[in-house]
């Protein structure tokens, strides 16, 4: 990523912050729509696993100026999603269910370049999570 799309990643991320509770429901929302195979595996509390995601993707966020260093959590996270059913296919619908909410969230200011920057974000950590996801055997530690 070039350094203007990470700012554009991060700067976009901080107004999704305020609006965050919401921005989990539309998330959620959204991708149970487009994918509702995926809806079984989420068998918590809803609110809880909304909050597991903004956190997650606030982590994420503020440490794309050093992607290495999040790399190996982004591989662990998707290790543990194997254990919870997570498979490589689901990755596309995730992502088209952020880059909608973020769009419904940021309104006008989800410009088209602030939408490039995000999916490529998204593409890239994507990428090396369903990469570290199938080198792990389903149920293995």
């Amino acid at each position: 990523m070039t350094p203007n799309e990470i700012d554009l990643v991060q700067s976009s991320f901080a107004k999704v912050v305020p609006i965050r509770e919401a921005a989990a429901d539309l998330f959620y929302g959204r991708l149970f729509d487009i994918a509702p195979e995926v809806k079984p595996l989420f068998k918590g509390d809803m609110q809880e696993q909304g909050r597991k995601l903004m956190m997650t993707l606030g982590i994420v966020v503020n440490g794309l100026k050093d992607i290495a260093g999040i790399l190996p959590a982004a591989e662990a996270l998707a290790v543990r999603h194997n254990d919870y059913g997570v498979k490589p296919e689901y990755y596309a619908p995730v992502g088209e269910a952020l880059i909608w909410t973020l769009e419904q969230g940021l309104g006008p200011d989800f410009t088209p370049a602030v939408r490039d920057a995000w999916i490529t974000a998204y593409t890239t950590l994507s990428q090396v999570m369903i990469s570290a996801s199938c080198r792990q055997p389903v149920g293995a530690e």
